[in-house]
């Protein structure tokens, strides 16, 4: 509907003004309309959302501060030629506030929750940032635990998200540039980098991509992580999401780009490779060998959560002879019973893993926790106890989906749950050999894909050494000096290389009791 009165302006008379409003946004409860007289003498009309603003800051601010004459220019008269330069320089209290001479303008502003002032005889209207919307509290993020690291999350609002970022990174490198997206809801969206670190392709091409998106509504950043990916039909994603502003600001530091919605606590990262879902904030805030052995155990389960099934599948139905005597004969008593083969009764289980899974999701918090434990001992005992299932098979599920608990990221565990389902039916059709093909096929997969032109599985392939050390273990913060050279950062250098032999020089131990002895 606005589209057709694009460019329209504003009329000297208020009268037009507030029939258009009115024409546009129809009769609504909460929309304010109220008349007044600017300094007792001009006809005015201020016009906002009454649950969109902050009510003190319009009455005290505005209406108050426009009512009356300021005390310096009392007695003396104010034209009406002068009167938007004395509005805007000495009756206003408010500093975010601006001039506007489009009537679509002003109805967008509206809409946002700002506050429009029209005066009679004048052409353009004021517009005043008055915006107060009610949002809860900065908390920790319920996807992402941590142990230990900071502890706050973003939220919904876009300027609480922003200043959290730039509490974090107080750089004067830090550019944010903002658009509007969405014929209808026009989502604020901001695009954060590191002016000096970031390739300046990499932001030309991100805002290239974010700027073709033509859709009615932008209700969250996952709306522009599906328009933006390079591969629409992988299961893999490739544009990572978090709650985290520590982490949003360490990929800014590498020489990433960030991605923020307003309305949204999910900022994404781009571009994004496969390793950055098994790392986790821990891996940089605790000593490198201990998080370097957590890191394997987590890629273990990882590979385990994905093939296990199949393998079991496998061996059971083909290549009994690969597992120990002793084990072969308590599996075989165990399955002496089942009426299916084992490719079926493994995808029965996991399908009923899958919806046990989802149900507990989506159900209250207050019995959630509950059923997810019951559940899962009543129906996979009875289950054994019924002969739908061995005992063998159980437990090999259950493995496979703590396996998959394991993953830090919700959508790459999700994605490897999904692969499960192909590899095991091939598992039950060739055997070793389907196993082997499915992870030949995942692997050509994910050698293909790319993430704004950066291979997926670097640095593995193409090798990059300096990248090697933050791959399957974490190498001591020193020694990572250099950004990832598959980012293309302007500045390569992250940490001097000669700080940790400086250090060494000229470190003493002060409070060593042996030197109170030689005294």
């Amino acid at each position: 509907m606005l589209d057709k009165h694009k460019g329209e302006k504003i009329s000297t008379q208020i009268e037009s003004t507030i029939a258009f409003i009115n024409g546009i946004l129809g009769m609504n409860e909460d929309l304010t309309i109220r008349r007044f007289h600017v300094f007792g003498q001009y006809q005015a009309v201020i016009m906002y959302y009454s649950n969109m603003v902050n009510q003190s800051t319009v009455n005290v601010d505005i209406v108050k501060a426009l009512m009356y004459v300021p005390p310096h220019l009392i007695g003396r008269s104010i034209e009406i030629k002068q009167l938007t330069d004395v509005l805007m320089n000495d009756a206003l209290y408010h500093s975010e506030s601006r001039l506007e001479s489009e009537l679509t303008v002003l109805v967008d502003s509206l809409l946002r929750g700002e506050t429009v002032v029209t005066v009679e005889g004048l052409d353009h209207s004021l517009i005043i940032n008055t915006r107060n919307i009610d949002k809860r509290s900065i908390e920790q993020p319920a996807t992402e635990q941590v142990i230990r690291g900071p502890r706050e999350g973003f939220i919904e609002p876009l300027g609480t998200n922003i200043s959290l970022i730039r509490y974090r990174l107080q750089s004067p490198d830090l550019r944010i540039e903002t658009m509007e997206i969405g014929r209808r809801t026009k989502s604020k969206v901001a695009v954060c980098y590191m002016e000096g670190i970031t390739n300046p392709e990499l932001v030309k091409e991100v805002n290239n991509r974010l700027s073709k998106i033509d859709t009615d509504t932008v209700m969250d950043s996952g709306y522009l992580e599906q328009f933006i990916e390079d591969n629409h039909y992988s299961p893999f994603p490739q544009v990572q999401y978090t709650e985290r502003p520590d982490k949003v600001v360490a990929n800014l530091a590498e020489g990433r780009v960030s991605i923020l919605v307003d309305g949204s606590p999910l900022a994404l990262v781009v571009p994004t490779v496969f390793n950055q879902f098994y790392q986790t904030v821990e891996d940089y805030t605790e000593r490198f060998v201990l998080m370097s052995s957590i890191r394997l155990a987590r890629l273990i389960a990882l590979i385990f959560s994905l093939v296990f099934p199949a393998i079991y599948v496998s061996i059971i139905s083909y290549n009994p002879e690969l597992i120990p005597t002793e084990f072969a004969v308590a599996v075989a008593g165990g399955r002496a019973g089942v009426p299916f083969p084992a490719v079926v009764e493994v995808i029965i289980i996991e399908i009923s893993m899958e919806v046990l899974r989802e149900a507990t999701i989506r159900l209250p918090q207050q019995v959630g926790g509950a059923l997810s434990i019951v559940g899962v001992l009543v129906i996979g005992q009875a289950a054994v106890a019924a002969g739908f299932a061995s005992p063998i098979t159980v437990v090999i599920i259950a493995l496979t989906t703590i396996g998959s608990f394991a993953t830090p990221a919700y959508n790459a565990a999700l994605a490897l749950r999904l692969l499960r389902f192909p590899l095991i039916i091939l598992a039950g059709i060739f055997g070793l050999y389907g196993v082997m093909i499915g992870l030949i096929l995942i692997a050509n997969h994910l050698l293909s894909l790319k993430s704004f032109g950066v291979p997926y599985l670097s640095p593995l392939i193409p090798v990059d050494f300096q990248g090697l050390k933050d791959l399957l273990i974490r190498g001591p913060l020193w020694l990572m000096n250099k950004r990832p050279a598959f980012l293309k950062p302007v500045d390569e250098t992250k940490v001097s290389e000669t700080m940790f032999d400086e250090l060494e020089k000229t470190s003493t131990n002060v409070l060593d009791p042996l030197n109170d002895k030689n005294q």
